[in-house]
């Protein structure tokens, strides 16, 4: 089995077997000493650090537009799924955006401490004045910040 790892991986002392990969965008999120102390021990078992490809993440940017977690995945949530498309992976994590998306992509999803998470469809509403978008930003109408609901 292809495991990819999100940085949440690395916090704990998990048995991982197989083929175990991770992007740069995570690698470069570890500033915990025990993190990169772990970081190090998986690399010394096989751990491959691959950066992903350009259609892979325009592809996981499209699921994110489609599922509401553009704004709330960051570039190196986008570098896990990428990588998991390209190499045919599964990742492990316990974000749930991550989740969100990796489900929209077909891609399986291994959580690490948490449940699994469900899958979200996301409403955008006007804090002031109650108005729905279809995207965050600011309002037409009265200027406030549009914020991200449960549908």
């Amino acid at each position: 089995m292809k495991l990819v790892l999100d940085a949440s991986a690395f916090f704990l002392d998990l048995s991982l077997s197989g083929e175990i990969y991770s992007a740069p965008a995570v690698v470069a999120e570890l500033r915990d000493l025990r993190a990169k102390c772990r970081f190090d021990l998986l690399e010394q078992q096989g751990l491959r650090v691959i950066q992903p490809g350009d259609q892979s993440l325009s592809e996981v940017k499209s699921a994110a537009r489609r599922t509401g977690d553009q704004g709330v995945l960051s570039p190196a949530d986008e570098e896990v799924l990428a990588l998991a498309l390209d190499i045919g992976g599964d990742i492990c994590t316990d974000d749930f955006a991550l989740q969100n998306v990796a489900k929209e992509l077909g891609i399986a999803v291994h959580p690490i401490q948490q449940r699994r998470a469900f899958r979200v469809q996301w409403k955008y509403r006007c804090a002031g004045c109650g108005r729905y978008y279809k995207e965050p930003g600011e309002c037409l109408v009265c200027g406030a910040q549009i914020k991200r609901k449960l549908k």
